[in-house]
């Protein structure tokens, strides 16, 4: 995947996030764990797999704490809420050769990573099928070896959402972000398509894809397949750069309701795709390949549990 292309998923990620609950009226989280077992590197300059290996281990939590909601002429909410996340991820590194590894990575790969934010969201309605999304956040993200202001990244934007039909919606707009130096307006997209019968599907940009069969009203039992990772600022050479862990994800996910408030989701599956990059934080950057392929790991196994929450 393009680094680039990761860097500008991970804010859509967020904004997708605080769209999935936009008519919730209490308070919504998730706390979710998930990890993946020791797998073997493969060497980028020659795709040789090594004796080298790595795990990732992660834990994160989020809160929707709605400000005030009320309802418009066309019956659509108009919603401003708090929205709060972090991920903590911990990483063993072990086997690795200096020399098998990428000159970015002389320093060996990270062995921690913290992403956290904060931020404000207003969803409102422009007409019976348009509506308004607005956001902005700050937040840090770090390898944990040293936190500083350069860590500190902020994030806003506008998308103009059309509700095509009960099922199928688009938006587009301007997000602003400083993650690579300096402020900068990148394109984002919002793109939600679903079904809701008993055999049911979600495509969802770039969150992933999944299909379901839902057997009654307290369990679901889904395939899915999921983009997620994390990113944090790094020095490499003394420059400040980004490092992105991205992974994507198979598997089976049984969806378990307990009562009106209470939703439990195991997934088990498999990595198709876990892998390092690095990027400098200059716009020439932005769209820059590189002539070596990223680090990345052997498939293997990957498992999750995660708990949501409505009140």
């Amino acid at each position: 995947m393009n680094k680039t292309v990761f860097y500008l998923s991970q804010l859509f990620l967020f904004l997708l996030a605080t769209l999935a609950a936009r008519s919730q009226s209490g308070i919504s989280g998730e706390f979710k764990v998930d990890y993946v077992p020791f797998s073997k590197y493969v060497r980028p300059i020659d795709s040789t797999k090594t004796d080298a290996e790595s795990n990732f281990k992660r834990a994160q939590i989020a809160f929707e704490i709605p400000l005030s909601l009320k309802m418009d002429k066309y019956n659509h909410p108009r919603l401003w809420s708090l929205i709060a996340n972090g991920s903590y991820a911990k990483m063993e590194n072990r086997n690795y050769n200096i020399q098998d590894l990428p000159a970015e990575f002389q320093g060996g790969f990270p062995n921690e990573l913290l992403n956290t934010q904060i931020g404000i969201k207003h969803i409102r309605s422009i007409s019976s099928s348009w509506s308004l999304f607005i956001m902005a956040s700050v937040g840090i993200y770090t390898d944990m070896v040293e936190i500083n202001k350069d860590d500190v990244l902020m994030q806003g934007g506008v998308l103009f959402i059309k509700q095509f039909n009960p099922n199928l919606a688009l938006g587009v707009g301007p997000v602003l972000t400083n993650s690579f130096g300096v402020p900068m307006v990148l394109p984002g997209i919002y793109f939600n398509w679903e079904s809701r019968g008993a055999l049911h599907f979600k495509v969802a940009f770039p969150e992933g894809v999944e299909l379901g069969y839902r057997m009654n009203d307290n369990f679901d039992l889904k395939l899915v397949g999921e983009l997620s990772g994390m990113t944090a600022e790094t020095k490499i050479g003394n420059k400040s750069s980004l490092l992105g862990y991205q992974q994507i994800i198979a598997g089976l996910r049984p969806q378990l309701k307990f009562g009106e408030h209470w939703t439990l989701e195991p997934t088990a599956g498999t990595t198709l795709v876990r892998n390092f990059s690095t990027t400098n934080r200059k716009i020439k950057d932005i769209f820059k390949e590189k002539d070596i392929a990223d680090p990345r790991f052997t498939t293997t196994f990957y498992g999750a549990l995660a708990l949501k929450w409505k009140f």
